[in-house]
């Protein structure tokens, strides 16, 4: 038995390897865990309290079922304003994406598309009192709009207590927002390769057909993208309205935000939070059937 000796425990080359890459991903995890926290505390908890309020009452905290849905869907109020805006969404997203791609694929040849695309970031930078400031002083009833049409013998009109306050939002939405979608864009575009271009030039392609068999199908990332961050970015557009017309605007432009801010106020927190749920689903349903169309295109 003495003669005997044990032979020494040696690591086997995938053991390492699986033992290494377990202290690696401990590791990672311990990267992402603060942020995962805070997602966790800031984001997930909340809107789990705010599923469980949609359930019950406002003031006796009394469950109630599914009546504040019922109660939310038969309102004309939310009806409205869910109306005012899909029509803002439908009109603002398409004309922004389109409008930001020409205008990026314009700067992107131009030796000042640098400069150029600086001054269109600088709506965004501007504080939204002061771009609210700014369209209530052009488009008030004694505005300066209303000031030019006089001085050319036409008759002014009350920009914002009509359907034209729509337009205005919808023109203050584009103008906010294209510098950012431009700056996406050109970050896009200047991720091909100019060697595809060439090659297609080679062949007798011309511009048309290397933006629209060339360009296009290299952005579809960055459209997903863009359209996304527009869609979202669309319910911002709140600020510049409820500072230049208040709580109860126009109809044309009363919109969710609108609706949410006046049942806070009331502490109809129960409607409140039953409308929330739903239009988190249904904005998380839109985002997943566009996802899924552009992985259908693409196949």
């Amino acid at each position: 038995m003495g003669g005997i000796m044990k032979k020494p425990y040696r690591l086997t080359k995938a053991r390492h390897a699986k033992i290494a890459f377990n202290h690696k991903s401990f590791h990672g995890f311990l990267w992402i865990l603060p942020s995962l926290l805070g997602v966790l505390v800031f984001y997930l908890l909340p809107y789990a309290d705010v599923v469980r309020r949609s359930f019950f009452g406002a003031v006796d905290n009394h469950f109630t079922g599914l009546d504040n849905y019922r109660v939310v869907l038969e309102n004309t109020a939310f009806l409205l304003a869910v109306k005012n805006t899909l029509r803002f969404t439908i009109f603002c997203i398409p004309a922004l994406i389109l409008t930001a791609l020409l205008c990026a694929v314009v700067l992107y040849r131009s030796k000042y598309g640098g400069i150029i695309k600086s001054a269109f970031l600088m709506p965004m930078a501007l504080p939204a009192v002061s771009v609210a400031l700014m369209w209530r002083l052009l488009f008030h009833s004694q505005g300066i709009v209303n000031q030019w049409l006089t001085h050319s013998s036409v008759s002014g009109t009350d920009w914002m207590n009509s359907e034209n306050a729509f337009w205005i939002l919808v023109g203050s939405y584009l103008w906010k927002n294209l510098g950012y979608d431009i700056v996406l864009w050109m970050a896009g575009l200047g991720g091909i390769s100019q060697n595809i271009y060439e090659a297609a030039r080679v062949d007798g392609a011309g511009e048309w057909q290397c933006f629209w068999k060339i360009t296009l199908p290299n952005l579809r990332t960055s459209f997903y993208t863009i359209t996304v961050l527009s869609f979202l970015n669309s319910f911002k557009v709140f600020r510049e309205a409820y500072l230049v017309a208040g709580d109860y605007p126009h109809e044309s432009i009363y919109m969710l935000q609108h609706l949410f801010n006046n049942w806070f106020r009331s502490f109809s927190f129960d409607k409140m939070a039953a409308a929330a749920v739903l239009e988190s689903l249904v904005l998380l349903l839109l985002i997943l059937l566009f996802q899924r169309t552009l992985e259908h295109s693409d196949n």
